[in-house]
């Protein structure tokens, strides 16, 4: 039986006003990146906005607009790691409907691992295989935040995603090195409500598609997006924050899961249709 997860909040009157905005400002922003990619970390910021604006006013992401908007966002984050994995000369990068000659901006702090993640998440959405490949193929200790701003389990678990996606040996141990390193009771620089609310639903969802368990993905699913749920109404501001329209590892995850077989017994505008199921691949060049 399929459950449904409603979404909380509403879009305002003005909110596909606001997302067609964004993406015009987000367009101005990626033709800039030709001349400098100083601040690509800032734009690549604002596709998602774009993205999270577009699903709050479209939540079944079937409006090309929509699909664009996810698009944009994922070539971004890879340009991202692009154009900071190396000092000198120019970077080919699709963006935004055409490939673009990108400076090479060097190494940037905000290229870290949580920005990482949304990168990933994004190219497993749109299902890029091969930007998920150069993605998974950076060094861990290039996303190491200077700031030392994260949990160690944070850099377990993108060790944990590259080797699962590069079939790399370890894949078990790592993961349950995540797990551990990411119980309330060892992880001390994330608050309690962020790491149980956001962070480590996917990796519950991760550890159930990766055992293959059909009874257990949709419950653990429906609890993900709960959890998300309890995050992003715990008070006024946060509910207004249109960070919260959809649930992007969940999403990713069960993106993984419905491209494997796994039957998704949920449904949810956290969950935008036709980006799980991949309604509009193909639409034009990725």
């Amino acid at each position: 039986m399929t459950v449904t997860v409603a979404r909380h909040g509403a879009p305002g009157p003005d909110a596909e006003r606001f997302a067609e905005r964004l993406s015009e400002r987000v367009a101005r922003r990626i033709d800039a990146l030709e001349e400098s990619t100083d601040m690509i970390d800032y734009a690549f910021t604002s596709t998602l906005m774009s993205l999270r604006a577009h699903c709050a006013v479209d939540p079944r992401a079937a409006a090309v607009e929509t699909w664009e908007a996810a698009v944009n966002a994922m070539q971004l984050g890879s340009a991202l790691f692009a154009v900071t994995g190396v000092s000198e000369g120019t970077v080919e990068c699709r963006v935004n409907r055409k490939m673009r000659t990108l400076p090479a901006r060097g190494p940037l702090s905000t290229a870290d691992a949580g920005t990482w993640l949304n990168a990933f998440w994004l190219a497993v959405i749109c299902r890029e295989q091969q930007r998920m490949t150069e993605l998974c193929e950076i060094p861990l200790e290039r996303l190491r935040s200077p700031e030392g701003q994260y949990d160690e389990y944070i850099y377990l678990w993108v060790d944990t995603l590259q080797t699962y996606w590069l079939r790399r040996p370890g894949l078990v141990e790592k993961l349950t090195a995540t797990f551990e390193a990411s119980d309330p009771s060892v992880a001390r620089i994330a608050p309690r409500d962020l790491l149980q609310g956001l962070l480590y639903p996917p990796i519950n969802l991760f550890y159930r598609f990766v055992r293959r368990d059909e009874e257990g993905f949709s419950p653990a699913l429906v609890e993900a997006l709960e959890l998300h749920r309890a995050y992003w109404t715990l008070n006024e501001e946060r509910a207004a924050d249109i960070d919260g329209s959809i649930a992007l590892g969940p999403l990713a995850i069960a993106c993984l899961a419905y491209d494997g077989g796994i039957p998704i017994e949920v449904e949810s505008e956290y969950l935008p249709k036709h980006l799980l199921q991949h309604g509009w691949l193909g639409e034009f060049p990725t």
